[in-house]
């Protein structure tokens, strides 16, 4: 059986499946709902997630153990829809998987937003003022604290102890900035007098927090990832060519869009042989299915370059499935949704992966162990084939947002194989080793479980690890434009060193 990697159709299938239900009338009810669905939550992850069995990860249960202590204790003080949310996000954080925990369909709260008359984003290290309104601190202001205490501990107490992790560097491109622009939490303090400083002066300011109005929310999304592209190969510039992806997770009408470029790039590699550079964005990106990754890959560097190289990066890795009763079944349910989308031959083997699981079961074995193929293991994996195109060696450059992770991790993994690749923006987002989500209703009606149905054992990046980019883009506004500027400036400094060498 080979390596399976589910599509993102169906590891997600039941994420938001079913209607929302009546949400809570009273403080009561509220917090009755925050405490059921935190107890179920864990319950179901300490069945089913790898974590509890992976002798690799001994601090899971601990983690999850602490994760449903602090969520409880925020629960028993819930009255309200914003205070469910923030207690489920305590319980998240405190698992250290991204990949599990529990998703709601409130969002953030229902809560309108609110902002102290300025946005803020995370670069070179620092908290900066990225948009204000007039009378508010300057653009580019670097805050230094409030109300006594250094902004990154403010950081961490106000927004990764309820959303991201402290310790991954995309998260602070991601998160961070949320610290002046706040959905109801009742469980954090909204600063109230905070210390600038721009061009080596000093400033502090008593902030006022009034409700976002419409520019400002419109500023909060723009600023995430700036304005981005749709799905699609653009060329800014004669022989500049610029390939959106922000999306792993895409509609029909972006799957064909995505197709379309593939072919498109298969079909006139001239194109990409004659490029001054190409540019893969990945800005939006949150991952989904590494198979659209894959699929730009091998028509940049041709197939046989790219499987025998991931072959022989990933010649020691396994994959173990969780074989409990509930993962099984979700397998076994989704492989008729996988023959209906790639075909007879992958339903077949998704129904061959349940009936293993259920044998592995059934003999009390908390995993069934995927093994791959000893073909993996190729020692002439860099010499070119006789059957492999023109090697390709212009300069990618691949943008990286802080959020990027899961099939947007899997994605630079490969990309990163070929050493005309650089990546800019900002450091990535880190992965656990758990995935191929599945969900579970919990109670209130109000939530899901997420829980992952496999763990890679011996994945070549370890649990934790993110991408730090080769080249930064600091600028407060992660613009097309200011990319395209980063990228020229990099290409004319290159011109004057030598080619890179050919893959062969």
């Amino acid at each position: 059986m080979s390596v399976i990697r589910l599509s993102a159709f169906v590891a997600m299938a039941c994420l938001l499946a079913g209607a929302r239900a009546e949400a809570p009338h009273t403080p009561q009810e509220w917090r009755n709902a925050a405490v059921s669905d935190i107890e179920s939550a864990y319950q179901l992850t300490l069945e089913n997630h790898p974590g509890a069995y992976d002798t690799a990860n001994p601090a899971f249960k601990s983690n999850l153990s602490e994760a449903r202590s602090a969520g409880l204790a925020l629960a028993e003080q819930v009255s309200d829809s914003a205070g469910y949310v923030a207690a489920l996000q305590r319980f998240n954080t405190g698992i250290h998987d991204g990949h599990a925990g529990v998703s709601t369909s409130l969002g953030d709260s229902e809560k309108p937003a609110r902002w102290p008359g300025f946005l803020t984003a995370w670069r070179s290290g620092g908290l900066y003022v990225s948009r204000t309104e007039a009378g508010g601190p300057a653009l580019g202001s670097r805050v230094l604290a409030c109300d006594g205490q250094p902004i990154n501990t403010v950081i961490q107490n106000n927004v990764f102890a309820f959303r991201g992790h402290g310790e991954v560097a995309g998260h602070w491109w991601v998160y961070a900035r949320n610290v002046f622009y706040e959905r109801g939490n009742p469980f954090v303090r909204s600063p109230v007098s905070c210390e600038f400083e721009l061009h080596g002066k000093q400033q502090v300011r008593q902030l006022v927090w009034s409700a976002a109005p419409a520019q400002a929310v419109k500023w909060h999304d723009e600023d995430y990832n700036g304005i981005t592209l749709p799905v699609g190969l653009t060329e800014p510039r004669r022989r500049l060519l610029w390939i959106a992806m922000p999306t792993y997770q895409p509609d029909e009408a972006q799957q064909a869009a995505y197709h379309a470029l593939s072919k498109d790039l298969r079909e006139h590699r001239e194109r990409l042989l004659t490029a001054d550079a190409v540019v893969i964005d990945l800005r939006d990106n949150q991952g989904g299915s590494s198979f659209w990754s894959d699929e730009l890959a091998q028509a940049l560097w041709g197939k046989g370059r790219v499987e025998r190289r991931v072959h022989k990066q990933e010649a020691a890795m396994q994959v173990w499935w969780r074989a409990s009763a509930a993962n099984t079944a979700h397998v076994r349910q989704i492989a008729d949704l996988t023959k209906a989308r790639e075909g007879e031959a992958a339903g077949a083997e998704m129904k061959a992966l349940a009936s293993a699981m259920e044998e592995a079961r059934t003999k009390g074995e908390p995993f069934f162990v995927e093994k791959s193929p000893a073909s993996y293991g190729q020692a002439n994996a860099d010499v070119d084939q006789q059957e492999d195109p023109a090697p390709f060696t212009r300069p990618v450059y691949v943008i990286v947002p802080g959020q990027c992770a899961s099939a947007c991790l899997d994605a630079l993994d490969v990309f990163k194989l070929f050493p005309n690749t650089k990546l800019v923006g900002a450091p990535s987002a880190a992965d656990s080793t758990y995935m191929e989500v599945r969900t579970q209703a919990l109670d209130s009606g109000l939530a899901w479980a997420i829980i992952p149905v496999k763990v890679y054992v011996n994945r070549p990046r370890a649990a934790g690890q993110f991408y730090q980019p080769d080249i930064y883009l600091n600028e407060l506004a992660w613009s097309t434009e200011n990319f395209q500027k980063l990228i020229e400036k990099d290409l004319a400094r290159n011109r004057k060193q030598p080619a890179l060498k050919p893959q062969s």
